[in-house]
Parts: C-alpha cells; sequence; structure tokens
C-alpha cells in the first residue's frame, strides 16, 4: 500500500493552514495535529474497506496463434473473491518485444465483483511471444491509498507466417462448382520435353523426331511427338539476413517475403508444380527438395515458421553455390532477398547471374513506402531536401543492381508492400504461360 496524491495534496494543504493558525495565535498550532491525525486516520479506513490484494484475481484468455501482418484479441478478467461493490482498476500487460505495447488498461468490478477489458494484440515479429504479467492497482473508496499487485500469467501466443491470404483465395477461386466447371485439360502438343505420342511421319514434320527403332518395329515411318511439361520445378529462396529485418509498414521485410512465398507456393502446387524450399544467411539454413502433392504446403508453412532473424551479413556466394548443387534440373528460383547500393551488391549480381545461366531466376525485392513518399514530395526546408537528395542517391543505385540483373536475363520484381504478394503471382503465371522453363 502507498499514499495516492490526494492523501499528499491533503497532507501539504494542512502546512498553510499550520502557519496560518501559528500566525493568528500561537496556542492554535494544535488545530494542525488534529487535521494530520484526520488525514492519517481517514487514510486507514481507506485502507481498511478497499479490496485487499489476496482477494483479487486476474486471468487471461488470448489466442493460441496469430498471423503476423494480422491481429488478434485477448480478454482479460478481474474478479473480487467476496467483493459486491464497485471498484476502478488500471492494469498494464507486460508484453514481449514480439507484440506490440498497449496502453494501459481500465477494468471496471460490477456489483458482482467481476469486469473484463479486451487487449489488442498486433505482433510484430514471428516466434512465441510470451504475455508474462499483468501489473494492477486500485485505491479505497476514499481514494487516499492505493494498492498494487503483480500477478503472474504466463500465456504464450505463436505468431507464424499469414496463410489467411493464401486460405481466402483458395476459397474465393476453388472453392464453388462455377469456378472448377471452367476447366479444362490443356495439351499443348509439338513443344516441351514430356513424350506424349507416336504418330505417322507426314512431309514438313521435322525429321529429327522420326523414332527409328519404333518405325523398325511398326515398318513405316513414325515420330514422336510431345508436350509442355506441367510438373515444373520451383524452388523459393527466401534470404534472411540483416537486410530483411527491416520492418515496413510494421513488418519486417523478411515476413513479407515468407507471406508472399506461402501465397506462390500454394499457386505453384495448384497448378501441378514441384515447389522447393530455401533459406539462407550466412550460409544454406533449410533446404526441402521439391515435391508436389497434398503434404508439401503443411511443409513449406513449418518451414516457414522456423526462418529466424539473425543480424548477420548474407553471403551469397556460400549460399548460391550450395544451391546450385542440389539442383540436378533446370528449376524457376524465386529469390526474396534485398538490395541497397550497387557497391555491397556486386557480389550477390555476380552470383545471380551465374546462377541465372542455368535456371530461370526471379528476383524479387520491397520498395520502401517512406523513400517513396520523399522522393515525390517537395521539399521544403533545407533537411527535407537533404533527405530527398539521399533518397534519390538510394533510388538510383537500387535501379543500377536491377538494370544489371536483367540484363543478365534475371527477371526482376520491386514493388511496395500492397502490391507485393500479387506481383510475384502474376509474373509467376505469366512466366509458366510463355513456358520458360
Amino acid at each position: 500500500m502507498r499514499p495516492t496524491a490526494r492523501t499528499i495534496a491533503w497532507l501539504a494543504a494542512g502546512v498553510p493552514a499550520a502557519l496560518a493558525t501559528a500566525v493568528v495565535d500561537g496556542r492554535l498550532w494544535p488545530l494542525w495535529l488534529v487535521a494530520l491525525f484526520g488525514v492519517v486516520l481517514a487514510a486507514g479506513i481507506d485502507a481498511v474497506l478497499g479490496l485487499p490484494r489476496r482477494r483479487l484475481g486476474l486471468s487471461l484468455d488470448a489466442p493460441a496463434e496469430l498471423f503476423i501482418g494480422g491481429h488478434g484479441q485477448a480478454t482479460l478478467t478481474a474478479v473480487g473473491r467476496g467483493w459486491r461493490r464497485r471498484l476502478a482498476i488500471q492494469a498494464v500487460v507486460e508484453l514481449d518485444a514480439l507484440m506490440t505495447p498497449v496502453p494501459p488498461l481500465a477494468i471496471d468490478l460490477d456489483a458482482t465483483g467481476a469486469g473484463t477489458a479486451t487487449i489488442e494484440l498486433v505482433p510484430r515479429r514471428r516466434g512465441a511471444s510470451a504475455i508474462a504479467a499483468v501489473h494492477a492497482r486500485w485505491t479505497g473508496p476514499l481514494g487516499l491509498v492505493e494498492r498494487r499487485t503483480i500477478v503472474p500469467l504466463g500465456a504464450v501466443v505463436k505468431v507464424v507466417p499469414n496463410v489467411a491470404s493464401v486460405r481466402a483465395i483458395a476459397l474465393r477461386m476453388f472453392g464453388s462448382a462455377e469456378f472448377l466447371a471452367g476447366l479444362k485439360v490443356e495439351r499443348f502438343l509439338g513443344d516441351g520435353t514430356e513424350f506424349e505420342s507416336l504418330r505417322e511421319y507426314q512431309p514438313g514434320l521435322d525429321h529429327r523426331a522420326i523414332d527409328w527403332k519404333a518405325s523398325a518395329r511398326h515398318r513405316k515411318l513414325l515420330t514422336t511427338e510431345f508436350r509442355a511439361e506441367r510438373n515444373h520445378q520451383v524452388v523459393l529462396a527466401i534470404d534472411g539476413g540483416q537486410l530483411m529485418a527491416e520492418p515496413l509498414g510494421g513488418i519486417p521485410r523478411l515476413d513479407h517475403a515468407i507471406n508472399a512465398s506461402l501465397l506462390l507456393g500454394w499457386f505453384c502446387l495448384r497448378t501441378g508444380d514441384r515447389v522447393g524450399w530455401a533459406s539462407f544467411d550466412e550460409r544454406l539454413q533449410a533446404w526441402a527438395e521439391p515435391m508436389s502433392g497434398a503434404g508439401a504446403f503443411p511443409r513449406l508453412r513449418h518451414l516457414s515458421a522456423e526462418v529466424a532473424y539473425r543480424p548477420v551479413e548474407t553471403n551469397f556466394t556460400l549460399a548460391i553455390a550450395e544451391l546450385s548443387t542440389r539442383l540436378r534440373r533446370r528449376s524457376l528460383i524465386v529469390l526474396f532477398t534485398e538490395v541497397i547500393d550497387a557497391i555491397s551488391a556486386e557480389l550477390m549480381v555476380e552470383n545471380v547471374t551465374r546462377l541465372a545461366r542455368r535456371h530461370l531466376v526471379m528476383f524479387v525485392s520491397l520498395r520502401d513506402p517512406g523513400v517513396e513518399a520523399q522522393l515525390r514530395a517537395v521539399p521544403a526546408t533545407l533537411t527535407a531536401m537533404t533527405e530527398a537528395v539521399v533518397a534519390a542517391d538510394f533510388d538510383r543505385e537500387r535501379q543500377v543492381v536491377l538494370e544489371r540483373l536483367r540484363h543478365a536475363g534475371v527477371h526482376c520484381i520491386d514493388t511496395t508492400p500492397e502490391r507485393f504478394s500479387m506481383a510475384v503471382i502474376n509474373r509467376y503465371l505469366d512466366v509458366k504461360r510463355r513456358e520458360l522453363f
């Protein structure tokens, strides 16, 4: 227990009263002791009538899982055991660094001695977020004595990659009979590498497609007909270095990349492709062979949840070299990473260019909306002009790196967080339609 500001104000008010009585008549000085005793007595009565700490129960009902980029609600319940009067309680919930701090809560106990408050949980990073304790304080009916307590909660909320958008698109696109009714099997004959059938040779056909063994068995010229492949190999490569930890719109670049990669992985699996996973920073941290089928997407989600935020420099030479040795056939490699300037990105450009000689590489990066705003704004002060010049230099360096990658045959995507996921999907669909891999 401790005195409140009201108690201190009452005691402070007795000082000028005591001085006034001393000036009027020195024999009146005991009146100040009477006033002091009155304040102390009132504080004692307030302490007796207040809710004891041992009778206050606090409990938290929190969701077990939250998506990064989303939000959720938890309910904090306060119960005064044996208390049947109204009481205002102020509470502060102790959150860790994975969650956005919440302002103090006001819990009003009703006549039954119970009350609740809603907590908005907004995750900032993935991981197991601990809600350790709640700090509560309240006063007696006179507001002179304050009680405080700390109640351990020990609640854990898992912050996982956001698959809500994937589920929404799946329900919207593939959950109705109207959508499925328009689907038909398309077979692109005469191109690709998969065997389709044998047909009798006709003038004008490519003589290099003649199957001489089959022709000998059937005693007539037969040619081999191929069809375009549908089981393409797609590898989602996630850079987990320190540049990817920068938050954009309250979410780290790494989580933007993971959300987009999960959406792209779902699309690839839905269209019949095989999807693999790679995450790296100073070395290759995780690798999963490309696979298709119903069990592939849960595997992708599990691997994406284990990508950690690491304050290390990305070693593109080691990571891309090891990735190249694990890929035995031509694949579409979707590389989610970040670039700042041409000098620091020199090794990255060199290794990605080497990778693009054998595979089809899609380079995906995020533009900073803050830099975009500084580029478009009209500077009104010298400081704003300096910031605009620096932002223009960063943007120019970035465009130089992207242009070098495009000249090397790399498909580059550089867009804002709002358009990030759909830009990746649209480019994948365009690459698949053009049969580039």
